[in-house]
């Protein structure tokens, strides 16, 4: 069965991504509201009402918007959330609105809670599978994914502090590899961002650098037998970050460099599949939203 993955936006202002198996289709986190999420997916051949559930990482602002409330109820999405943070996404919904209330989410089997075992995804007859890998990012961690089709395979992880060494093991032999990288460390260090804030940025519960990410890219292509057929960057910092600066670090590792997609915040990439095809987007070109365009979402400071 085919896996493809389309970011629909990766920042500070919002995370969305796209995995399409076999026509079934799923987010990773739902950082943009469901408006700004259609228009991000006008053109990809799919729509809001195809989102058949959401994998929620964890749920600071930018990766999950609680205005999808109603959506979830109308469309019937199911919200698998870590465990540890169900509270929040209870507690985020009923600050969204005051009738909102989650418990009827729950009720209609619309909140999944993500433990430490291997799920599955409910697409009948196709038996997917997503293996959570817990990390560690700020007080409660966040979650990454292993999404297995049977014939194929995605890693996915954003906003972590360091990688371990479970998850590498985990991402040897994906297709598709996701990861953040945030920032550059010479830049976060020369910004003038508040000394507290660097701190947790650069600590081992924050977020992963440039470095620290190729690292592990390269770790995982050296321990594989097939290495993945995209790598795609997640979570790029406008502030302490820069597309060129990424692409030239990755200029010296061109059996890396041949494979790698920098997603940005304000437009979506193309599909990319497990089958190493890139498959470009009708109106590709033309698929640049603008933050002004997010009247449904919140920002994030981080």
């Amino acid at each position: 069965m085919s896996i493809e993955l389309c970011v629909l936006g990766s920042g500070s202002a919002g995370n969305s991504s796209v995995v399409r198996i076999n026509g079934e289709v799923v987010l990773i986190d739902a950082g943009f509201g469901p408006r700004s999420t259609a228009k991000r997916l006008a053109d990809t051949g799919v729509s809001v009402r195809d989102i058949r559930a959401i994998l929620l990482t964890h749920l600071d602002s930018d990766h999950f918007n609680p205005n999808w409330y109603a959506t979830l109820l109308e469309h019937e999405i199911c919200v698998y959330c870590p465990r540890r943070h169900i509270k929040d996404l209870y507690e985020g919904i009923r600050r969204y609105r005051e009738d909102a209330e989650p418990r009827v989410l729950h009720e209609r089997g619309l909140i999944q809670t993500i433990g430490d075992d291997v799920f599955e995804l409910p697409f009948a007859g196709l038996g997917v599978r997503v293996k959570p890998i817990h990390l560690t990012h700020d007080r409660e961690g966040t979650v990454g994914f292993i999404v297995n089709s049977g014939a194929h395979r995605l890693g996915f992880a954003t906003d972590l502090g360091h990688v371990p060494g479970r998850l590498v093991e985990a991402m040897c032999g994906v297709d598709l590899l996701a990861i953040e990288s945030n920032y550059d460390a010479e830049m976060e260090a020369a910004s003038d961002r508040p000394m507290m804030l660097k701190r947790r940025v650069m600590s081992d519960h924050g977020h992963l650098s440039n470095d620290q990410a190729l690292n592990a890219v390269r770790e995982v292509f050296d321990r594989s037998e097939l290495p993945p057929r995209h790598v795609v960057l997640l979570h790029l910092s406008r502030q302490c970050n820069d597309p060129v600066l990424v692409r030239d670090l990755y200029a010296d590792h061109p059996a890396i460099s041949d494979r790698l997609c920098v997603t940005n915040q304000s437009h979506r990439t193309d599909w990319l599949s497990a089958d190493g095809r890139h498959h470009t987007l009708p109106g590709e070109q033309m698929g640049i939203f603008v933050e002004t365009d997010r009247m449904d979402d919140q920002p994030s400071s981080v």
